[in-house]
């Protein structure tokens, strides 16, 4: 695969990797049938709940499982806030949805910077939370550093193994690890993008260069890769280079100028498909794609953007989708009824932690055969006939 000619801002972070790896190696004893959190075969119809911001429920369901006494659900978010259209909000709404079964109501604090995420988790410690859940891996310190200091609250941590000493174990015993292999439906997204491709050159971007945001890029160039390999296509991927693991950062996670100017670079070297990686980072990418004038469509992340965010409905030709929502449901019903879990959680595409979305306004668009080649590789994938790496892989 050719070198992207815009690398942009790159961290390296690869004991991140390798602790995350070791962690997992250790701890992480998921089957790809049981997978601990059964639910997530959901994840498909879970999507579509998220019909816009994030906004507490006027009235709660009727419940319908027995919490025990004095259970209490909390949840602090990372910068993004609950309205992202993103991880954070479907943790926001895996987490009120299993409130309202239980009879209880969550606290939710959004944080604004991360200067505010020792001070958020301080304020649930003193407001009596039985299980704080904390989303993203900005959290990771401060929800360490909380969880070592105080043993007897229960600590969920979303996309973050909670393993910053690099030594391959949970830093703390009461903190659960969410993660999502994420890679494998990546890859049906490269896939689809490269045959979708017209110019032959496909980019994608992403806020910072942490695994949970690279193992998106990485996986989406596999799946590029793969394509030009079964096809006889040269499809080429700008922004992501898989022998350096660098690539194209806007350094941080928010939607601003630096993130459309990362998008814009990746537009002027002939993108027709555009995959950005970092939560609101997203809507520069619209914006650039909107002024470039020229028909260019955009992958999105975490959760099916078409439906969390119908203003760029026009520009998606499929998500790549994480269980957020359902695995953060399921943890914390658990803790609820008294049952729960820190053994570490995997997303897979066999335990339908990961998927992509349908194509929806792109439908009629893609080749017609394209669904059926998607339906025979992600099989393929789970069997494991096609690999998928990532720090992630061989570990569900």
């Amino acid at each position: 695969m050719a070198h992207d000619e815009t690398l942009g801002n790159v961290t390296s972070i690869s004991p991140a990797k390798v602790g995350v790896l070791r962690l997992l190696e250790d701890t992480v004893k998921v089957t790809t049938k049981k997978a601990a959190l059964g639910g997530l075969a959901l994840l498909g119809s879970s999507a579509l709940l998220l019909a816009g911001c994030a906004s507490a429920p006027e009235e709660a369901a009727t419940p319908t499982a027995e919490a025990i006494e004095g259970f209490q659900p909390c949840m602090v978010s990372d910068a993004g806030g609950f309205d992202d259209k993103s991880f954070n909000q479907l943790g926001y709404e895996g987490i009120n949805k299993a409130a309202d079964e239980l009879g209880v109501k969550a606290i939710t604090v959004e944080s604004k910077d991360e200067t505010e995420y020792a001070p958020n988790l301080s304020s649930l410690v003193d407001q009596g939370c039985s299980v704080i859940t904390t989303v993203g891996f900005a959290l990771s310190a401060a929800t360490v550093e909380s969880a070592l200091a105080n043993p007897d609250i229960e600590y969920i941590i979303i996309d973050d193994a909670a393993d910053n000493d690099f030594d391959g174990k949970v830093d703390a015993p009461n903190i659960k690890p969410i993660l999502f292999d994420t890679a494998q439906a990546a890859f049906l997204a490269g896939y689809a993008g490269a045959d979708f491709s017209e110019t032959g050159v496909v980019g994608t971007y992403g806020g910072m260069n942490f695994p949970t945001v690279s193992i998106f890029m990485d996986g989406f160039a596999q799946g590029v890769d793969y394509h030009n390999q079964e096809k006889g296509t040269d499809v080429k991927v700008v922004g992501w280079d898989r022998a350096k693991q660098d690539g194209s950062f806007t350094g941080g996670f928010e939607a601003n100028d630096q993130a459309r100017q990362t998008a814009q670079a990746l537009i002027d070297q002939n993108i027709d498909v555009l995959l950005p990686v970092g939560g609101p980072i997203y809507q520069s990418g619209a914006a650039a794609v909107r002024d470039s004038g020229r028909d260019i469509a955009m992958i999105g992340v975490d959760a099916d953007l078409t439906q969390t965010d119908p203003s760029v409905a026009d520009l998606i030709l499929t998500s790549i989708l994480k269980g957020i929502d359902v695995a953060t449901y399921d943890s914390v019903l658990a803790a609820g009824k008294g049952d729960f879990d820190a053994a570490p959680y995997v997303g897979t595409l066999e335990n339908e932690g990961v998927g992509i979305a349908p194509f929806h306004d792109f439908e009629s668009k893609v080749s017609p055969e394209l669904q059926g080649e998607l339906d025979d590789l992600k099989a393929a994938i789970i069997s494991g006939d096609v690999p998928v790496e990532s720090y992630l892989s061989g570990q569900e």
